[in-house]
Formats: C-alpha cells, sequence, structure tokens
C-alpha cells in the first residue's frame, strides 16, 4: 500500500485497516513457521505497510493508538459473541 492511499485515509478507516494489517502479518508468521509460507518477503511488506499507517496516525496528531486498537478489538469480539 502506497503512502498517498493511507493519507487519504479517514482516522476511523485507518484504524480498522491497521488492526486488519496486523492480523495479517500474524496469519503470516503462522505461515512462516509452519513452512506453508510462499514468499517469505510479505513478512518484511507487511511490517512496513504497518509502520507507514502508524506514521499516517502519529502525523494526524492522534495519541493512544495502542489502547484504541485493544478497545476496537474488544467491541468486535463482543459483537461476535451476541
Amino acid at each position: 500500500m502506497k503512502i498517498a492511499e493511507i493519507r487519504e485515509m479517514k482516522l476511523g478507516d485507518l484504524h480498522l485497516q491497521l488492526d486488519q494489517m496486523r492480523r495479517h502479518l500474524f496469519d503470516l508468521r503462522a505461515q512462516a513457521v509452519t513452512e506453508k509460507l510462499e514468499n517469505p518477503h510479505q513478512l518484511a511488506r507487511a511490517r512496513k505497510d504497518i509502520a507507514r499507517v502508524l506514521t499516517v496516525l502519529k502525523e494526524c496528531g492522534e495519541t493512544g493508538i495502542e489502547e484504541k486498537q485493544l478497545h476496537l478489538e474488544a467491541v468486535a469480539s463482543h459483537r461476535k459473541r451476541t
């Protein structure tokens, strides 16, 4: 994902995108451990995309990014249960 695309996104969308990217990175790591990862460069690319989103969030003056991510995860898990 390019930085220009990320900068055009709204803050709420950035937080959701960050959550999706972190889940994707987790899946890639699991594939790497089980030796099912076809392209190991995907790990580096995923980490760099996460860093880009975090950079844009910090440029926008966002604070408490990790707390907001935890809140979004809690809300999502609560919705799955109901």
